[in-house]
């Protein structure tokens, strides 16, 4: 009869490899998700970014354009206290959005309500569809 230990060999690394996973942090920032969590839309006249970011204040996020981007950066503040659990991200964040379209900066327009930041990009006119008349010869 033979015995297989080959697999026990592995035992140390598998053993630093499961203690490892329950030592990390737990939270989304942590389990390789991006924060803010955006949603983006588009329709024919623009392009909506939403993004969760919940008790954050209006004067803790900054909002910038660049050529091809919109640029989400902020801070949540850590919150004092003792905590038996805690999954809410805090610090720093910045999300970067690649427009694929160029958009009319004089009309964006960005809306805090209750947690949520709505960005709208409205597109610019050479870009959005139009129709064209047929006229007969």
């Amino acid at each position: 009869m033979v015995i297989d230990f080959s697999n026990l060999y592995d035992l140390p690394r598998q053993m630093d490899r499961i203690m490892a996973e329950f030592m990390r942090p737990y939270g989304p920032v942590s389990r390789g998700m991006a924060y803010p969590p955006l949603n983006i839309s588009e329709d024919e006249e623009s392009i909506v970014v939403q993004a969760e970011i919940p008790g954050v204040d209006m004067s803790e996020i900054e909002l910038s354009l660049t050529n091809k981007s919109l640029v989400i950066k902020g801070e949540r503040k850590v919150e004092q206290g003792k905590y038996y659990r805690q999954e809410r991200p805090t610090g720093a964040f910045q999300r970067i959005v690649t427009l694929g379209v160029p958009v009319d900066r004089d009309g964006i327009k960005a809306t805090l309500n209750n947690g949520v930041l709505t960005v709208t990009l409205p597109k610019a006119e050479a870009v959005k569809p139009r129709k064209i008349s047929i006229e007969s010869a």
